[in-house]
């Protein structure tokens, strides 16, 4: 799982900070792998800028048919009976390939102009990316670790008037998953499910929370690691089929064999399953089963899968090897027959 960035949660502050006290800086720019916070920090500054997304001081462009010279036109309209003008460029991959245009206009932008850029890919390195940075603020929306997802789930549920025991808790991160928006969707069925009720438990969860494309990808790492190659091969392209990223299948293949080395390491020190569970931030009731998994494989292959895991990746990234055929030589590699 993806650890979000050191600086995220002061600069969501300062977001947060400048919507209160209605002192908005000229830009801002919304990037990352997590949608939620992206639109969510989207929706809020819309609000707090303009009021209302048909307000004639507000233009929306989108997608990678952007025109530069259009937007920077906009830019220079004077605001209609207010003193801002906003202006939203969403998904235009301009900070990805780069816009000389528009970066260079951000350098002295109108005074009644106010940008929000949202975009999933940046490329830091463009002049659009510094020039939007050195005007305004950028916050990356990458995806929580499991800890603040715990928190602001617990936090939602309060704000609800419900609470959810450890257990359920895993239980549910386990089967939704760590995408935000699937997360809030799955917390407000749970509230309607347990709507006579303030505690939300692991039968609640079972019963209302879909074990859909989340669950296929944890059923695939399982497979991989009770070495049954069949089913993670099948549940693999089941996967690609949904378009689940192969680099993200990737990752969570590493993790789980990352996970079971340093469990290993821990058992053979005498550490208690309570101490295992702190340290690599896993739910007790589920450092139980990594045990079992990690006593099938000895260290040399438990670094062998590591191994191969980080090779294939740097292959790919090097475009000496497809990612896809990348991840199914890393399924096969991990899945051998223990050796007698």
């Amino acid at each position: 799982m993806a650890v979000k960035t050191s600086d995220f949660p002061a600069k969501q502050r300062q977001i947060n900070e400048d919507i209160a006290n209605e002192t908005f800086k000229p830009c801002y720019l919304l990037y990352g792998e997590e949608a939620y916070l992206r639109l969510q920090n989207r929706d809020k500054l819309i609000k707090a800028l303009v009021g209302d997304s048909a307000s004639m001081n507000f233009t929306k462009y989108e997608g990678d048919g952007c025109n530069a010279a259009e937007i920077i036109d906009m830019a220079e309209t004077m605001p209609f009976l207010s003193d801002k003008r906003v202006i939203l460029v969403e998904n235009s991959g301009f900070f990805k390939s780069g816009c000389p245009e528009l970066a260079d206009y951000l350098k002295s932008p109108a005074e009644t102009t106010y940008f929000i850029f949202v975009e999933k890919e940046v490329d830091k390195r463009k002049d659009i990316y510094k020039a939007a940075s050195k005007l305004g603020l950028e916050l990356s929306c990458d995806e929580q670790n499991e800890d603040t997802l715990r928190k602001w789930i617990t936090g939602k549920l309060k704000s609800e008037g419900k609470s959810i025991t450890p257990r359920a808790l895993a239980l549910f991160l386990g089967r939704v998953g760590t995408d935000m928006s699937n997360i809030s969707t799955e917390i407000e069925k749970l509230v309607c499910y347990c709507i006579d009720r303030n505690e939300i438990t692991d039968e609640d969860v079972e019963t209302v929370c879909a074990n859909w494309l989340t669950g296929r990808i944890f059923a695939m790492t399982d497979a991989i690691v009770e070495r049954k190659r069949t089913a993670a091969i099948n549940l693999y392209y089941d996967l690609l089929a949904l378009k689940e990223p192969p680099a993200k299948i990737l990752a969570l293949i590493t993790r789980q064999f990352n996970l079971m080395l340093q469990i290993k390491e821990m058992t053979q020190n005498h550490k208690d399953r309570a101490q295992i569970a702190s340290a690599v931030g896993l739910a007790p009731f589920l450092v139980g089963k990594y045990v079992g998994w990690a006593a099938g494989y000895t260290f040399e292959e438990l670094h062998d899968a590591l191994e191969m895991c980080a090779s294939n990746d740097e292959a790919v990234k090097s475009g000496k090897l497809d990612y896809i055929i990348s991840v199914e030589m890393v399924i096969i590699g991990c899945t051998r027959e223990k050796s007698k």
